[in-house]
């Protein structure tokens, strides 16, 4: 489960000028270049791609919508975005503000009804976050296909593929990280991409602030606002860790570039398991 981090927006809405302004002025350093910069490095746009953002109501989707609108009018090259968003039985509060904060902010939302958080609550009630985030994530790839797209694009940003790296290693025994792009499971000439993937929390939590939008917090009715305690945990062994490392996070993102194959003691993929034997051998037959 994604933590619902709470945050009360105090400041006063700018005008949506200066809100766009900042993400290429005020913020670029921080959040508009590193967007750019993973979109180059793992081609994650390419021309004459027709891209469905995923918009969620919260401040890590509205930021996302943002940057690519900012993209768009740099007119670096041809490709197509629009902007979806699936209502899995939002609270009316909760619909009503992920309306009226994309009518603000000039995204046009398309947005798909479904009755997930119901389905959800009933038939996995122990552990509905798992089985939540596969339906709607299937429910986004057939919308998004429908529209005609080849890619659907998510609000995962650097500290979400922190934590699940270390959640992989810490609870499932495994280096497993999150990755720019996969390939969809069960449809066809769709992607998943990630272009926050270099954008750290921190700096999405500044921006909304000084925009002054109230993203929505958590929309799930069916656990609310609770955090998943292993993610809470992991969250604060690196704020730990950061005191006494400042680089700890940015190390941490860095080793899933840097495996060392000659240095492990095995690996599995869609072939299968690999010992550390036959990597061995393999190596001395290379000699």
């Amino acid at each position: 489960m994604q933590s619902c981090q709470t945050i009360i927006v105090k400041n006063p809405t700018l005008p949506l000028d200066d809100i766009e302004r900042s993400l290429t002025k005020t913020y670029r350093k921080d959040i508009y270049r590193p967007f750019v910069q993973a979109i180059s490095e793992y081609e994650l746009v390419e021309p004459g791609d027709k891209i469905a953002v995923a918009l969620s109501g919260g401040k890590d989707s509205l930021i996302l919508a943002k940057l690519f609108q900012a993209l768009k009018k740099q007119n670096k090259f041809p490709f197509e975005v629009v902007f979806l968003s699936m209502d899995p039985g939002f609270r009316e509060e909760n619909r009503a503000l992920l309306e009226n904060n994309c009518a603000y902010l000039g995204i046009p939302i398309v947005i798909k009804d479904s009755n997930i958080f119901n389905v959800v609550g009933k038939i996995a009630s122990d552990n509905p976050c798992y089985m939540c985030a596969r339906m709607r994530r299937g429910f986004l790839y057939k919308a998004a296909i429908d529209m005609g797209c080849n890619k659907l694009a998510l609000g995962h940003h650097f500290d979400d593929v922190i934590e699940t790296t270390m959640m992989s290693i810490f609870y499932n025994g495994q280096f497993k990280t999150m990755v720019p792009k996969i390939e969809a499971e069960n449809f066809e000439n769709i992607e998943l991409i990630r272009p926050m993937i270099n954008v750290k929390e921190k700096d999405i939590v500044r921006w909304i602030n000084h925009s002054g939008i109230q993203a929505m917090n958590c929309g799930c009715t069916v656990v609310a606002e609770k955090t998943s305690s292993k993610r809470r945990e992991i969250k604060e062994l690196i704020d730990h860790l950061r005191k006494t490392n400042p680089d700890i996070d940015q190390n941490i993102f860095n080793a899933g570039a840097n495996v060392n194959i000659e240095a492990i003691l095995g690996y599995q993929s869609d072939q299968g398991k690999k010992h550390f034997n036959e990597l061995y051998k393999e190596r001395r037959k290379q000699k």
